[in-house]
């Protein structure tokens, strides 16, 4: 008794299509990366240059003072900025690292959400999304 061949079996060659959308989704990712570094970036740097910009209600229970909000962000923007770097060149460490600093950067801005909502969710949305970006990305191997 004779089987058919299982077409389901990878060949050698991949499609053009299918490596176009996957260098697309990479670049894409890598984009969002940098957009969601750079606005960390400048979210700490308006909450260290100007303290009354941002006011939060009586009785938060994870209050900081303003200026270590601003250094939290600032160091996770440049993390986000250098795992964009990476994953712009297709490497394995700045997926993982973009990833995990992603994770990070929607835990602080979970935090900060008393001091800023509307560009705290903002910014959680697009950490979610570059996430998905990342994660459903099938490099070449």
């Amino acid at each position: 008794m004779t089987t058919a061949p299982d077409r389901r079996a990878s060949t050698s060659v991949e499609s053009p299509l299918r490596q176009g959308v996957a260098a697309g989704t990479s670049i894409g990712a890598a984009i969002l990366l940098l957009t969601v570094g750079v606005l960390s970036l400048l979210q700490g740097i308006a909450a260290l240059a100007d303290n009354g910009l941002f006011v939060v209600g009586t009785e938060y229970i994870y209050e900081f003072d303003l200026n270590t909000w601003g250094w939290i962000h600032i160091v996770l923007g440049a993390v986000l900025i250098i795992s964009a770097l990476g994953l712009m060149t297709g490497t394995a460490w700045g997926r993982g690292l973009a990833i995990g600093i992603l994770a990070l950067s929607i835990l602080a801005n979970f935090l900060w959400l008393p001091y800023y909502p509307w560009w705290s969710t903002l910014v959680i949305a697009l950490d979610i999304v570059v996430i998905w970006a990342i994660a459903t990305w099938r490099p070449r191997t």
